[in-house]
């Protein structure tokens, strides 16, 4: 039987041993809220924010040292990593992906902003820590108007990546103030944006003609 994690009730905005936990609705995110949240990820900060399937873990992909910190806490190499670029509209496409065709282009403005992870052919403008022998990009642009906003303000993708609950049964940690217990002394903020979902995004695979669903999440993929 899994132990009752002790629940301590946090202020809208407190920091407690240098990690932040902080109340964002996402109906209307306020603007000082997502300027802060946006400081600490230009100054290399790590953050833990709610997306529209299961909360994520992640940094600015322009900065190598806080990449490579998830990393070293996820036990993977980023260049063989599953990291997602999260960007807030189709704009970025052309910023970290090759050309794709007008099918898959028609694809990506149907199915978003959702909850999938689309797998295209990486440009190179991909930041070089991300590579290696890999060639290609997850891109998402969650249903999630915290995360979105978040994007914008920052004026690039943040790197995602999926924070996972000990648990056997549930998978994926969903109550913001159990994962800011459990993670406050690795980030350097966390957001609670409500409770999150426990089912994580739909996987789709755009490399080659035929689009080809790598993993089945919450989103339903039907063509």
């Amino acid at each position: 039987m899994k132990q009752q994690a002790k629940i301590t009730k946090f202020t809208v905005s407190q920091k407690v041993e240098g990690s932040m936990f902080l109340k964002i609705y996402p109906e209307n995110p306020n603007p000082k809220d997502i300027r802060q949240v946006v400081e600490v990820l230009r100054n290399g900060g790590i953050i833990i924010y709610p997306t529209d399937t299961v909360y994520g873990l992640g940094c600015d992909i322009t900065n190598g040292k806080a990449v490579e910190k998830i990393a070293r806490y996820k036990n993977v190499q980023v260049e063989k990593s599953n990291f997602s670029f999260i960007c807030s509209d189709l704009s970025h496409l052309s910023d970290f992906s090759k050309p794709v065709s007008n099918q898959s282009f028609k694809l990506l403005k149907r199915y978003l902003p959702g909850p999938f992870t689309f797998i295209l052919n990486a440009n190179s403008n991909v930041p070089k820590y991300f590579k290696g022998k890999k060639k290609t990009v997850g891109i998402r642009i969650p249903d999630n108007s915290i995360v979105i906003e978040l994007v914008r303000e920052l004026g690039n993708p943040i790197m995602s990546t999926s924070i996972h609950d000990d648990d056997d049964i549930i998978e994926y940690s969903t109550d913001p103030e159990l994962i800011y217990e459990k993670f406050r002394e690795i980030v350097d903020l966390v957001i609670d944006g409500g409770y999150g979902d426990n089912i994580p995004s739909t996987v789709v695979d755009l490399t080659e003609d035929v689009p080809v669903v790598i993993r089945q999440g919450k989103g339903i993929f039907d063509e």
